[in-house]
Formats: structure tokens, C-alpha cells, sequence
């Protein structure tokens, strides 16, 4: 098959991994268990898919692009009759998690086009049925803010801390894959996902008051959330938890947010 043939669509935010490194680091990172489920977003070429089966795991791909199915379809030919490979011609965000494994326990190894890093992450930890684990390529700076490689956190990193444990695993360089992106990538690896962390409030409190504390940046937390609650509540939690008033919202880290939002 030509290399014409797979270049890159841009409306899909296609990026062809080819660095055997890189997958032996994403599938070691998944911990594969032989016969557990993995969905894998985009698979592309299929690189990383052959991959994940030689690790024994089985394979549900979603692949948007009808131009890669028939290759897909030959390439892995015999797992699908085997029934190892599942491939779905479909929109990963137009389908629900149900549509795609019904009730089967999974994790997720996928190299996901950079513009659904958010909302794929929303979908798949904010669902009543999360992964287990995700394994994902993304963009460098997404990672490196995820795990607040600064010490300094954001809505994103926090939104993924309250699900699980982010861990950058390591960076890739752009030259590793076709065509070549603009900006470098990351293994980011998400681990001991669990929505223990709401067991004593919902998810729309905690997510509404980590939006009121980054509504002004520069602003004190304290005083960004008087949006959600009266200022006599807060400086009596945030005396009652020794935080300091001067206090951003990038200096609190998920632990606290719970606590304060325990104190009320």
C-alpha cells in the first residue's frame, strides 16, 4: 500500500506513530494482562494494535477513517476471526462506552489526535463506567501540565487527579512520527482510576468549585470563590484548614480541594 494512500487527513488531526520504543513503553505502561480488554483509539496503521495483541491483550479499535479499515482489515485478519481484534468504523465521541463493550471491564492505549485530549478524557473518567487504566500519546505541554510539572496546578490537572494518578511516562519527539507535528508528544499514563474521591460530594460541586477558583487567575482563591459560597463560610473553612488567604488556586493541590469541600 502506498504511503499516499495514509497521508495525513487534517480534519482528523492524524500523526502516524513510528517509534518502536515509544509503543514498547505504552504497552509496558498498560500492564497488559493476557485476555483483558483494551480499546484503542485511532488505530491508525495499526503499529501499536499489533502490539497490544502480542501482549495477549484483546483489541476493540475504533477507527474514524474509512480510508485505513480495509488495510486494518487485512492487516489483522486472522485476530478478527479469531475474534483477539474487534475493528469499529465509527467516531469515537458519537459513540457511548456501552455501544463499544457493553459491560466488559477495559483500559484505554491509544495515540489520540491532539483536539479530543479534553473531551475524550471528560468522557472516559467522567463516565459511570471509567477504564481501569489509560495509556495515551499526547501532546508534551498537555502532559507536563497534567501532572503540574511546575508545581502549579490547573482545571485539567486537577480534573484528571480526582479520577486517578497521572504519571509522564516519557516525552517522544516530533521526528517519531508522519507526517511530523509541530510540537512534541508524551506517553501520559493514568493509573488507580476510581471515583472514590466523590464518595461525600457530587462531581458537579467539586467541578463547579475548581471553575470558580480559576476564574481569575491572578486573583486569591478566596475571593474567587465567592462565586459558590459566602465569604463568611470561606474564611471560616480556610481557617479551620490553615490555608493561607493569599492563596491561588495553583497552589492547592486535590487533597486540599477535598477538604475544603468536605468542610461544608
Amino acid at each position: 500500500m502506498s504511503e499516499q494512500f495514509f497521508k495525513k487527513k487534517k480534519s482528523l488531526g492524524q500523526n502516524f506513530l513510528k517509534s518502536k520504543s515509544a509503543i514498547r513503553s505504552m504497552v509496558l505502561s498498560a500492564e497488559i494482562t493476557p485476555g483483558e480488554t483494551i480499546l484503542e483509539i485511532g488505530p491508525g496503521k495499526g503499529v501499536l494494535t499489533e502490539a497490544l495483541l502480542e501482549a495477549g491483550a484483546t483489541v476493540i479499535a475504533v477507527e474514524k477513517d474509512d480510508r485505513l479499515i480495509p488495510e486494518l482489515q487485512i492487516r489483522f485478519q486472522k485476530e478478527i476471526a479469531s475474534k483477539q481484534c474487534t475493528l469499529i468504523h465509527g467516531d469515537i465521541l458519537d459513540l457511548t462506552i456501552e455501544e463499544i463493550l457493553g459491560k466488559t471491564p477495559y483500559k484505554v492505549v491509544a495515540n489520540i489526535p491532539y483536539y479530543i485530549t479534553g473531551i475524550l478524557f471528560q468522557t472516559l473518567l467522567e463516565h459511570s463506567r471509567p477504564p481501569e487504566h489509560i495509556v495515551v500519546l499526547i501532546q508534551k505541554e498537555v502532559a507536563r501540565r497534567i501532572v503540574a510539572h511546575d508545581k502549579k496546578e490547573s482545571i485539567l490537572s486537577l480534573s484528571i487527579k480526582a479520577y486517578g494518578t497521572p504519571k509522564l511516562i516519557t516525552t517522544v519527539s516530533r521526528k517519531m512520527f508522519s507526517p511530523q507535528p509541530n510540537v512534541d508528544s508524551a506517553i501520559l499514563s493514568i493509573s488507580h482510576i476510581t471515583k472514590k474521591f466523590f464518595d461525600s460530594f457530587s462531581e458537579e460541586l467539586f467541578f463547579s468549585w475548581i471553575r470558580a477558583g480559576f476564574a481569575q487567575k491572578r486573583k486569591k482563591l478566596i475571593r474567587n470563590l465567592e462565586i459558590v459560597a459566602k465569604k463568611e463560610t470561606l474564611e471560616k473553612i480556610f481557617s479551620t484548614l490553615h490555608i493561607d488567604t493569599n492563596t491561588r488556586a495553583e497552589n492547592v493541590d486535590i487533597s486540599t480541594w477535598k477538604q475544603i469541600l468536605l468542610s461544608l
